[in-house]
C-alpha cells in the first residue's frame, strides 16, 4: 500500500528488470487452522490453488485464535499477544525473504494467473492476446532453448557497446537503453505534470546504481555487501567475454561509489517540491553540462520534449561532471555489466544462477530461486498485465465484490469528512479545501475501466530474449506517445492481479485492485470488525495518503500548491516531527533503525488509516453494541484483525534493505508504531503506564 507521484512506465515494464516498485514493498498476513504455517513446512510439495484460498480464511469469524499468544501483556508486545503462537513456529519459505498475508495472497494470486497463462499457452492455433500471453509464457518455459542459446543473444547488445567509442555514443546508448537492457545515468518517464496535472511532462531522475541505493555504497555496514558486488560485476562481464573484467569491475563500483555522493538521499526525494524543477533543454544542459543531452534524448525517443522536470538538480550537476571525467572504457564496460545484469534472467542457467546468487540471496537472504513457473508468471503478469487481469477478473473477480468494496469506501469516506470536521488544530478555511479534497476522491475498485491494448506488440514462442526486448521497447513508446496528448484517468498503475492499493495525488484517486479484496482483509463471511480492520484500514490508509506530508501538498484537482493556511502547516508538522521521532527510535534489525523521514508518508497512513477505519466501524454499528465474540469486544476485535493483517517473518538482510530503500516500515512496526498512538487501543485492552509500549496521552501523535 503506497503513495505514488505517479510514474506508470516503471511500474509495468518487465518486472523482471530492476526498478524500485513501492508497490511490492513489505506488508503482511496469516491464517486459520493450518493456513500458512501448513503451507510453510509443506513448501517443496505442490500446492493447490485451492489449497491457497483456504489457507487465507482466518478462522470462523475471521481471526486466528489459536495464533495468539495470551502470556504476553498486549501492552509490552500486541503483536507478540495477537500472533505470538502463529509466529514462534512460522517458517519462511525457501525462496521467499519474507513470509505473510500478503505473500499469502500472492501465490494465490500466481496460482491463478498460471491457471489462465496455462490455458492460452496450450490453446492451438491462438490468436490475438491469447498468443501473447501463450507465447510469452511458453518462451520462457522452454528452458532447452534458452540453454542453448547460453550467452548469443546479448551479443547486439555488447557489440553496440563496443562501437560506442565517444562520450556522444555512449550518452546516445544510455538514452536507448530506456526501452531496453542498459543503464543511464539518469532515468526519465512521461508523466502528469504535478502543477498542470492535465498535461504530460517528462520528468528526469537520478540514476545509475547497480545496488538498492546510496545506503548500500556509503554506509559501512553494507561495505561486505559491496565487495560481493564487485565480484559480481567481474564474473558477469566474464561471463560477457569483456575483456580485463577484474579491473574493469573495480573500476565500476568506483565509479558507482562517486554517483552515489551525488545522489540525493532517498528521504529527499519525498519531498514533492524539492523534486519539482522544470527546465528547459537549454536550462537542463546548463544545469548538468559535460553531459551530451541531445545525444541522450536523441536516443531515448524523447526530441519532442520541449521541458523535463528534474528531481534532484545538485545530483545532476555533479553526475555530468562525473560522466565528463569517466574514461570511455570505464563506461563501456560499466554499460555491459549493467546490460548483462538486466538481460541474466532470460539468459542460460549460468546467468539466472548469478542473478540470483547476488540479486537475492546476497541482498536479501532469499536461500532458493523461485521456481521457474512462478518466475514465467512474473514475467508475463509484468509485461501483458491487463491482457492477463482480463482473464483474471472473469474467472476470480465476482460483480458482488466490488459492490461491497464501494460501499465500504463510502463509509470510509463519511468517517474520514467527520474526523476533519472535528479537528481542533486546523483552521476553518483549511478545512473546507480539504472537504473538497476528498469529495473529489476518485476510487478505482477491482480492474479497469477500459483494457489496454497490446496489440502492436509482437509475441514469438521461440525468442525469450527478444520477446522481453519488444516488451520493454513496446512500454517505453507506449510512455512517450503521452507527451502532447490529454492525460487519461482511466489508467491504472496496478493490474487487477496485484496484491496492493495505490494512492495517485496527481490523479487524486484511490485504487483497490482485485487480488487484495480477499481474506484476511475482505471476507464476507468475517465479523464486521475485522473486515474494517482489515481492508477498511487499507482505504482509511489510501485516503490518508492524500493527506500526510506530502499528498497534502496537492490540492482536490491534483496540482502541487500550498493550499493550507501557514499556521495549520506548523501545527501538521509538529505532530508529524513528533511521528518522526517515534519510528526513528526502533531498531527491527541490530544496527539499522527506521528512517523516520523516509517512512513517514507511509506511517501517516497506518495511522489516519486505523482512526478511520474504526470510525467507519463504529457508525457501521448504527448505534447498536457491537456484539461480543469469543469474550471480545468489538473494539478488541478491531485491534486483533488490525494487528493479524501485519503478522509477519522476514529475513534480516530482507529487512535491512527495507530500511534503506521503501518508504514503508518493517510490519511488526506498522501495527505497534500506529495502536500506541490510537486512544482506543488503550482503552480496549487496559494498557496502562509501566507496559513497553505506553504513551502518555499528551504525548500521543494526533493528525488526523
Amino acid at each position: 500500500m503506497c503513495m505514488v507521484r505517479f510514474n506508470p512506465f516503471n511500474r509495468k515494464r518487465p518486472v523482471m528488470k530492476r526498478v524500485l516498485l513501492s508497490a511490492a514493498a513489505a506488508l503482511a498476513l496469516a491464517a486459520a487452522v493450518g493456513g500458512p504455517i501448513a503451507y510453510a513446512r509443506a513448501f517443496p510439495a505442490p500446492i493447490t490453488e485451492a489449497q491457497i484460498a483456504k489457507a487465507s480464511r482466518m478462522g470462523p469469524w475471521g481471526f486466528d485464535m489459536s495464533g495468539m499468544n495470551r502470556a504476553v501483556k498486549p501492552g509490552d508486545d500486541f503483536v507478540g499477544f495477537s500472533s505470538g503462537s502463529y509466529l514462534a513456529t512460522l517458517d519462511i519459505p525457501p525462496d521467499r525473504t519474507n513470509w505473510n498475508s500478503f505473500a499469502v495472497l500472492r501465490e494465490l494470486s500466481d496460482a491463478r494467473v498460471k491457471a489462465v497463462i496455462e490455458r492460452s499457452a496450450a490453446t492451438a492455433n491462438a490468436s490475438g492476446e491469447a498468443q501473447q500471453i501463450g507465447g510469452l509464457y511458453n518462451s520462457f518455459m522452454d528452458e532447452a532453448a534458452v540453454e542453448a542459446l547460453d550467452a548469443k543473444p546479448l551479443a547486439g547488445e555488447l557489440a553496440a557497446i563496443r562501437k560506442a567509442i565517444s562520450r556522444d555514443d555512449i550518452a546516445r546508448l544510455m538514452g536507448v537503453t530506456s526501452a531496453g537492457f542498459g543503464s543511464s545515468f539518469f532515468a526519465a518517464y512521461v508523466s502528469q505534470d504535478a502543477k498542470a496535472p492535465d498535461t504530460n511532462v517528462t520528468y528526469m531522475t537520478q540514476a545509475g546504481l547497480g545496488m538498492p541505493n546510496r545506503d548500500y555504497y556509503l554506509d559501512a555496514k553494507f561495505a561486505e555487501k559491496k565487495t560481493v558486488y564487485q565480484a559480481y560485476a567481474a564474473k558477469l562481464l566474464k561471463m560477457a567475454g569483456w575483456a580485463n573484467a577484474d579491473q574493469m569491475a573495480a573500476n565500476i563500483v568506483a565509479l558507482e561509489t562517486k554517483i552515489a555522493q551525488a545522489h540525493w538521499p532517498i528521504a529527499d526525494q519525498r519531498d514533492a517540491d524539492k523534486t519539482y524543477n522544470p527546465k528547459t533543454i537549454a536550462e537542463l544542459q546548463a544545469l548538468a553540462p559535460g553531459f551530451p543531452w541531445q545525444a541522450w534524448l536523441a536516443g531515448a525517443s524523447l526530441t519532442k520534449a520541449d521541458k523535463v522536470i528534474v528531481g534532484e538538480p545538485t545530483a545532476f550537476t555533479k553526475m555530468a561532471a562525473i560522466y565528463a571525467a569517466t574514461p570511455v572504457a570505464t563506461l563501456q564496460a560499466w554499460q555491459a555489466f549493467r546490460t548483462t545484469d538486466q538481460a541474466a534472467p532470460y539468459l542460460s542457467k549460468r546467468f539466472v544462477d548469478a542473478n540470483f546468487e547476488f540479486r537475492a540471496k546476497t541482498l536479501s537472504g532469499q536461500p532458493e530461486q523461485r521456481v521457474r513457473w512462478k518466475r514465467g508468471v512474473s514475467l508475463v503478469s509484468g509485461n501483458l498485465g491487463e491482457a492477463v487481469g482480463k482473464l483474471y477478473v472473469d474467472a476470480y473477480f465476482p460483480a458482488e465484490s466490488k459492490a461491497k468494496m464501494e460501499t465500504l469506501v463510502a463509509n470510509l469516506r463519511v468517517a474520514m469528512k467527520a474526523r476533519i470536521d472535528k479537528l481542533d488544530w486546523m483552521s476553518a478555511e483549511t478545512k473546507t479545501r480539504a472537504q473538497a479534497k476528498l469529495a473529489s476522491f476518485t476510487v478505482k475498485i477491482g480492474y479497469p475501466d477500459k483494457w489496454r491494448d497490446y496489440s502492436a506488440l509482437t509475441i514469438r514462442p521461440n525468442d525469450l530474449y527478444g520477446n522481453v526486448q519488444r516488451a520493454s521497447a513496446f512500454e517505453w513508446a507506449f510512455n512517450v506517445a503521452k507527451l502532447g496528448q490529454p492525460v487519461d484517468r482511466s489508467e491504472w498503475g496496478m493490474f487487477p492481479q496485484t496484491v496492493n492499493a495505490y494512492y495517485n495525488p496527481t490523479m487524486n484517486e484511490i485504487v483497490f485492485p482485485a487480488a487484495i479484496l480477499q481474506p484476511p482483509f475482505f471476507d464476507p463471511e468475517a465479523d464486521a470488525a475485522i473486515n474494517y480492520a482489515g481492508i477498511g484500514s487499507v482505504i482509511g490508509h489510501e485516503i490518508s495518503h492524500g493527506f500526510d506530508d506530502s499528498g497534502r501538498k496537492f490540492d482536490a484537482d491534483g496540482s502541487l500548491r500550498d493550499w493550507w493556511q501557514p499556521e495549520d502547516t506548523a501545527k501538521f508538522e509538529i505532530q508529524t516531527k513528533r511521528l518522526g521521532a517515534q519510528y526513528a527510535a526502533f531498531e527491527p534489525v541490530a544496527g539499522s533503525f527506521i528512517n523516520g523521514d523516509l517512512t513517514m508518508g507511509e506511517n501517516i497512513g497506518d495511522l489516519g488509516g486505523i482512526l478511520i477505519a474504526l470510525d467507519a466501524y463504529h457508525l457501521s454499528l448504527d448505534g447498536k453494541p457491537a456484539p461480543v465474540i469469543d469474550s471480545l469486544t468489538g473494539d478488541q476485535r478491531f485491534f486483533l484483525g488490525f494487528s493479524q493483517i501485519w503478522r509477519s517473518k522476514y529475513r534480516d538482510d530482507a529487512v535491512r534493505q527495507q530500511i534503506a530503500s521503501d518508504p514503508h516500515s518493517p510490519a511488526q512496526f506498522r501495527v505497534i508504531g500506529t495502536l500506541r498512538n490510537v486512544d482506543a487501543w488503550y482503552d480496549a485492552w487496559g494498557v496502562q503506564p509501566g507496559d513497553k509500549w505506553y504513551v502518555k496521552p499528551e504525548d500521543r501523535v494526533r493528525i488526523w
